[in-house]
């Protein structure tokens, strides 16, 4: 088909007095259609579809006869999808492809536009919180798939960002509330996207929230709105929080090791907060944050004293599993439910009348015990022998080391054994599990196999 321009180039050239042969040359056309464009009307539409049409040139439109039974159609029904409004039409007749009718489908469907609202905050309002991950390759050699936290106030643009083990509903938690430190207190709405840690779905109309979650929100009084599923315009300022943090932080700039990046991203902070003014507002988020800290509100508890808390039972052993460690409780507190209080460093749980503190971490091994507890379950067994086993299975629980060394002298001692195992406890009482279990490493290093050698190793270090 030869467009409407080069047939307008043909209509003037002929006008103005050049010849078949020169016109046909110029337009790269053949002169038969030369002579017949020069009859045509002056071209008046630059767009060669219309010409097309109005010349009638092309196939007939195989659709165009339906045109009328598909508007009926969509009048009717306006979000019938289109694969049901071909199958119908199909049962009364139609024959063409399903391209040509969808085009036409999507040309008669009423559309329905939605203004852009522009979603803004007053001082003190609103922040938004979501998780995000990265890979980074270090200079020095090797790569890391990182997580992070990023917390932005939406009326002053001050950022916040945490990298996190993962994106389990501890880190959100802890992350959150410093970043609400980091703000300088709590705003009124904290907005998120929708994960596992904040919500578990919905019903209906009705939010099921994370209960870890939702104490949070009433520990620090703060309101939790989630984006709308499916409505690409509520999630797109979350989103786009993300998507800030990893095209001016993570991907311009490059980072030795690990250490380096987290000097880079303290240095980041104090950038991107204080100096750097901000696109949207023309100046920096510091200078809002004047107004906007007048209107947040102070947190109830600090940081690094908040516990979040879980439903736990007290094991037929008397300790507490969680999070892959077990703590001590006093043997008349085995069966019973109890609280769990997770701090940054330390648990403390309450069954029933009882309760205990622990490090969150063990000193050596999986198990913490307080020494009381220690004492009472071993009361509690029944016989001799259901004792020495106890004892030496606390000294097998100790970690590799202590493993590998009872093996030894079980096979080696076989009728003194149990002595042994009575003097070693007597040392994990006296001395603690870190240090007793440091003298039974040592001791297999050095092939010292017998619990005499242990307790000299002991009284070494203890001097």
């Amino acid at each position: 088909m030869i467009g409407a321009m080069a047939r307008h180039q043909v209509q003037v050239l002929r006008a103005a007095g050049m010849t078949l042969n020169q016109v046909a040359a110029e337009a790269k056309v053949s002169q038969s259609s030369v002579q017949r464009i020069e009859r045509e009307p002056p071209i008046a539409e630059p767009d060669d579809l219309l010409q097309a049409c109005a010349r009638g040139v092309g196939r007939p439109s195989v659709v165009g006869p339906w045109r009328e039974r598909l508007a009926a159609v969509l009048a009717a029904e306006p979000e019938l999808k289109t694969v049901e409004i071909l199958h119908r039409l199909r049962e009364q007749g139609y024959r063409g492809g399903k391209t040509a009718l969808y085009e036409l489908a999507h040309e008669i469907r009423p559309h329905r536009t939605v203004p852009l609202v522009r979603f803004e905050g007053v001082p003190g309002e609103f922040s938004q919180h979501d998780f995000g991950q990265v890979r980074v390759r270090y200079l020095s050699g090797g790569h890391e798939r990182l997580h992070f936290f990023a917390s932005r106030l939406k009326y002053s643009r001050w950022v916040d960002v945490r990298l996190v083990l993962d994106e389990g509903v501890e880190s959100l938690v802890r992350s959150l509330i410093a970043g609400f430190a980091s703000f300088g207190g709590v705003p009124l709405v904290a907005v998120f996207d929708n994960p596992k840690t904040v919500t578990l779905g919905r019903e209906g109309t009705r939010i099921q929230w994370n209960d870890t979650f939702g104490q949070t929100a009433l520990d620090y009084r703060f309101a939790p709105e989630l984006c709308t599923p499916r409505r690409a315009q509520e999630k797109g300022a979350v989103e786009n929080l993300v998507g800030f943090v990893k095209g001016s932080f993570f991907k311009v700039r490059r980072f030795h090791d690990r250490r380096d990046l987290e000097a880079q991203l303290a240095a980041w902070h104090l950038e991107v907060n204080t100096v750097r003014p901000c696109r949207a507002t023309r100046v920096t988020p510091a200078e809002r944050m004047v107004v906007e800290r007048e209107r947040l509100r102070p947190l109830a508890i600090p940081p690094a004293e908040y516990a979040l808390r879980f439903s736990v039972f007290v094991g037929p052993t008397g300790l507490v599993s969680f999070q892959g460690y077990r703590y001590s409780m006093p043997p008349e507190t085995i069966g019973i439910p109890g609280m769990l209080w997770l701090y940054p460093e330390r648990v403390r749980i309450v069954a029933g009348r009882f309760a205990r503190e622990h490090a969150r971490v063990p000193e050596q091994g999986k198990d913490s015990f307080h020494p009381e507890d220690r004492a009472a379950r071993l009361a509690q067994v029944a016989g001799r022998r259901g004792r020495l086993y106890l004892k030496r299975q606390e000294i097998l629980d100790l970690g590799p080391a202590a493993e590998s060394f009872l093996t030894e002298i079980v096979h080696r001692h076989r009728f003194t054994w149990q002595g042994e195992v009575e003097q070693l406890h007597g040392a994990l009482v006296q001395h603690g599990p870190k240090a007793l279990h440091r003298a039974l490493a040592l001791a297999h290093e050095r092939e010292l196999y017998g619990a005499p050698h242990v307790l000299r190793l002991l009284a070494k270090e203890v001097a």
